[in-house]
């Protein structure tokens, strides 16, 4: 069976690469260790909690990859050294992603009370004037010389 696109309209050109991301963004959904939570710290600050409860600061790595980020984390096996009656905790490791818009920074991450907390900050593009010049293709066909069209921001945006 294959799957139709939404991309696929000749009027969405170069927007194969959302197609993508939506296709990353729905293979990590079915992820559910460990938890996390998302929040709005401030007008453009943004914080990703995730419940690391068990793992050191050793233990996990934070980085950005082709616009994702990636947490992942391992803890040091332990296993010889004890012996459970019940084993409840999870401790195996883990891979957690998120697509970050374009812009988008990582400011900070700290651990702290089995919480991991990485601060985001999404800064407010300034709004951009170009001008693109017109010209004749044809000389004789009596222009006066390039032209140009001025392409501005619409308000309310």
């Amino acid at each position: 069976m294959t799957r139709l696109s939404v991309f696929n309209s000749p009027l969405l050109l170069g927007f194969d690469h959302f197609e993508r991301v939506i296709d990353r963004v729905s293979k990590n959904q079915a992820e559910g260790y460990p938890p996390y939570n998302i929040e709005q710290i401030g007008e453009t600050a943004l914080r990703i909690t995730l419940a690391v409860a068990g793992f050191a600061e050793s233990d996990l790595t934070v980085s950005v990859e082709d616009n994702q980020l990636v947490i992942r984390g391992r803890r040091q096996n332990d296993d010889g050294e004890r012996i459970y009656l019940h084993r409840g905790i999870a401790s195996r490791q883990f891979q957690r992603a998120f697509v970050l818009a374009e812009g988008i920074e990582i400011t900070a991450a700290t651990l702290e009370n089995g919480l991991l907390h990485i601060d985001l900050e999404r800064p407010v593009p300034e709004p951009k004037v170009r001008h693109i010049p017109i010209g004749a293709k044809n000389a004789s066909a009596g222009a006066s010389g390039p032209q140009t069209i001025d392409v501005a921001p619409r308000e309310g945006r």
